[in-house]
């Protein structure tokens, strides 16, 4: 339920927020327009005050009948356009001269002494601006940090008891701090003060034993105070040493403290602390918070700081009286009197200055170690921090006027804005620069000069710029009181300036009597009920034209029957931009005629190139062609969609358009822009021939890869060429490559088997024919079938000779 009414209440927030911004938009826009027109100005001063762009025209014939006094105050082009002359404007403009222009100085040795009034940082230092209403006048300062410059520097120090260890490390202070600074400049001086709170309840305690020593135990310390000035300004270290080691510690209840007064007695009091027109430092030391306006409450002390000084004999005074000041009372102080704020402080309490150093300008925050035993190098980092920027700052500025800061700093550096007021990283003998410029709205302070000045923070130089207001013409000064032309009035500037209570072009009326019945009827163009068309007012008898939200639209004539505004046009232009609307007539510019000034007379743009009048192919009217051959069109009847070779001529530009392809692919934007490109799906959607009024030329075309492009080319009635195009390619199918395979295989098995079967047949052909033959042999055989002639006995016999006869010896 909770998230439910925290998004209602943000869509709620959101809408108020959507209102506002359009409310502000509605505003904005109101306010733009002709600024010299919406000033409504009676006389010339009036006019010139409505912004720099207003001029009056002083031609006592200028106006036309109807037209109010104000329509003399116009943007100077508009003037001269309606006719006024220009020596006959009034247009007066601003201007500057610089008074004192002291060159910054360059001192060429350390061993050249010069008195700080002889050292300049700043040039100018004196000039005159004379501003204009809208005009703003500007000009350059440059700043150069000058060497050896003189610092004078005051060392603040909180004497509360818990300084106890920092004031031992103080006391030695002089001398070195005066041996370090001497290497930065040799004119230098060191002053020394101290503080501790409100001297009343409940801030001290104020019982009579604790007045005199409000510490503890056996310790030994001061009455409590608010601030002394121990030392003013010095150059002697020595002194600074002796008079810091005789003072003694004091004491308070609680824990921020008084230090706001004494850094508001040591700014404003100058004379008594020493101050010189140098480089002014103000070393603040403390480990403690402070107290500031409205804490004085807690004592019953409710008067604000007054900011003056109250020092006698060195201590402030009034601090049971006046409250503590407040943070931009004590910013202010210390820009007037150009000091800088160097914040020794401990680590503890470091966040909390350092946020009031982003609230004093030209401040710095160093980390004070827990006995003070870095003060030395905390103040010359702060001062070398401090030194190094610039930043320029003005008084309160008269209302109307407003000054706006550009910086060019080391290595080139442009800022603008707040940041112009500023640069950084400067080192000695460094010239930067700044444009300055200052703008007046109307006429500030009724006309009287104002005194403006610019200083660089932390600097007593400054500049000095007196301002001067132009809030009448130049023409006011021969005005004619009482002339015979104005009835109670003052003639000036071509016009009657009427006295308070008189009205009319000639202040002829009193502003009572503006609206009688005798006086309406002199208004009616032919007794109509009408009192001056409608379109103005009648004032003395006479019309006064309304004016319209857009300037350069105007209602005229004797009862404002007459406008500027609505003649006939062409080409959504009045009088189509070759002539001036007059009384709701165009009246036509040199060789242009008709209703609208549309039709012109010059037969130049109808000249072809081969030098004929349209191309001997049409005829010239009104400064276009009218084509009599069918075949031909555009501007001068020279293009002939449907001439051959059309397609070949536009292909390439055609291709890289639509299809980023073709040789004019990396050039097509120079040379293929002349024609509008449409692109359709199909073919079927190309225009046909039947169906334009104008010829078409259908083309079909091929790339480098085979591919064919269909596209039409055509030259409208408006004479734009224009270009179909199918957005596809029709490309040449490519083989099916599974098919061939499996065909390619497929006829070598069926191949194979075929010589496998001819082989076969062919082998029992030739098996029939052997065993035909080997029967017919078998017929014709001699021998008995039953002996194979060719047969021969694998047994062989032989007869042994010897054999018989050992056998027979033998038996």
């Amino acid at each position: 339920m909770d998230k439910q009414h925290y998004s209602a209440k943000m869509d709620l927030k959101l809408l108020l927020i959507s209102v506002l911004l359009g409310v502000i938009c509605f505003s904005d826009a109101q306010k733009e327009g002709n600024e010299c027109i919406n000033a409504n100005a009676k006389f010339c001063g009036e006019c010139i005050q409505a912004g720099a762009k207003c001029g009056w025209c002083k031609d006592p014939n200028f106006l036309k009948q109807g037209e109010t006094v104000s329509t003399r105050c116009d943007e100077l082009q508009s003037l001269l356009k309606r006719g006024c002359d220009e020596a006959m404007i009034e247009n007066p403009h601003g201007g500057k001269k610089i008074l004192k222009n002291k060159a910054v100085t360059n001192r060429r040795n350390r061993a050249e002494k010069l008195k700080p009034e002889d050292i300049t940082q700043i040039q100018p230092q004196k000039l005159n601006l004379t501003l204009r209403s809208g005009e703003p006048q500007s000009f350059d300062l440059k700043f150069k940090r000058a060497e050896d410059y003189p610092i004078d520097m005051y060392y603040l120090m909180d004497l509360s008891y818990s300084m106890k260890d920092d004031l031992e490390n103080v006391k030695n202070l002089g001398t070195s701090l005066m041996l370090e600074m001497s290497k930065i400049t040799s004119d230098f001086r060191i002053g020394f003060g101290s503080f501790v709170e409100k001297t009343v309840m409940p801030y001290i305690s104020t019982t009579p034993a604790k007045l005199l020593n409000p510490c503890t135990g056996d310790q030994n310390c001061t009455s409590p105070f608010s601030y002394k000035n121990v030392l003013k300004l010095t150059s002697d270290g020595k002194k600074f040493n002796t008079l810091v080691g005789q003072q003694h510690i004091s004491g308070n209840l609680d824990s921020p403290e008084g230090g706001f007064d004494a850094i508001m007695q040591v700014a404003v009091c100058g004379e008594l602390i020493g101050w010189r027109n140098v480089t002014r430092l103000l070393v603040f030391s403390t480990d403690a918070g402070f107290h500031f306006a409205g804490d004085g409450k807690l004592g019953g002390i409710v008067l604000p700081n007054d900011g003056k000084c109250h020092l006698e004999n060195g201590v402030y005074t009034m601090s049971h009286y006046y409250d503590y000041p407040s943070i931009a009372h004590l910013v202010q102080k210390l820009s007037d009197n150009n000091i800088q704020t160097i914040f020794a402080v401990t680590e503890e309490f470091q966040p909390v200055y350092q946020e009031l150093k982003n609230l004093i300008p030209k401040s710095a925050v160093g980390t004070l170690s827990a006995n003070s035993s870095n003060v030395i190098n905390l103040i010359i980092d702060a001062y070398n921090s401090l030194s190094s920027e610039v930043i320029l700052e003005n008084n309160k500025l008269p209302e109307g006027v407003t000054i706006a800061y550009t910086s060019r700093c080391k290595n080139g550096v442009v800022s603008e804005g707040e940041s112009g007021r500023k640069c950084s990283n400067i080192s000695i003998g460094d010239e930067v620069m700044f444009s300055i410029s200052v703008t007046s709205k109307g006429c500030p302070n009724k006309g009287k000069p104002e005194t403006i000045k610019i200083k660089p923070l932390g600097f007593t130089e400054e500049v000095e710029i007196t301002l001067h207001f132009i809030c009448e013409c130049e023409c006011h000064k021969s005005g004619v009181k009482n002339s015979p032309l104005c009835h109670n009035g003052t003639y000036e500037c071509g016009a009657c300036k009427c006295n308070d209570g008189r009205v009319g072009r000639q202040c002829e009326c009193s502003s009572n009597d503006v609206a009688t019945e005798d006086m309406d009827r002199t208004c009616r163009k032919d007794n109509s009920t009408d009192i001056c068309s409608n379109n103005g007012d009648c004032v003395c008898g006479t019309c006064e034209c309304k004016k319209r939200d857009n300037p350069e639209e105007r209602y005229s004539g004797l009862y404002c029957e007459c406008d500027n505004f609505n003649c006939d046009r062409s080409g959504n232009k009045l009088c189509g931009g070759h002539g001036r609307c007059d009384c709701r007539v165009c009246i036509c510019d040199a060789l242009w005629t008709g209703s609208a000034c549309d039709c012109s007379m010059d037969n130049s743009t109808c000249m072809a190139s081969n030098k004929q009048i349209c191309n001997g192919r049409g005829i010239c009217e009104c400064g276009a062609c009218k084509c009599t051959d069918p075949k031909f069109q555009g501007p001068t009847c020279e293009t002939c969609p449907t001439c051959p070779g059309v397609c070949t001529e536009h292909k390439e530009c055609v291709q890289c358009r639509a299809f980023g392809t073709g040789e004019k692919k990396d050039t097509c934007e120079l040379e293929c822009s002349y024609f509008n490109l449409i692109k359709v799906k199909d073919r079927d959607k190309l225009p046909q021939p039947n169906d334009a009024t104008y010829p078409v030329m259908h083309c079909k075309e091929r790339d480098a890869n085979d591919c064919w492009f269909y596209y039409t080319y055509a030259v409208n009635n408006n004479t734009e060429k224009e270009v179909h195009v199918v957005d596809t390619l029709d490309c040449p199918a490519g083989p099916d490559i599974i098919p061939i395979v499996a065909g390619v295989v497929a006829g070598i098995v069926l191949i194979g088997l075929a010589l496998l079967l001819i082989w076969k047949l062919l082998m029992i052909i030739h098996d029939r024919r052997e065993f035909a033959k080997f029967e017919k042999e078998k017929m014709n055989a001699k021998w008995d079938t039953q002996e194979n002639p060719i047969y021969k006995s694998p047994i062989n016999q032989f007869q042994n000779p010897g054999y018989g006869r050992k056998a027979a010896a033998a038996l």
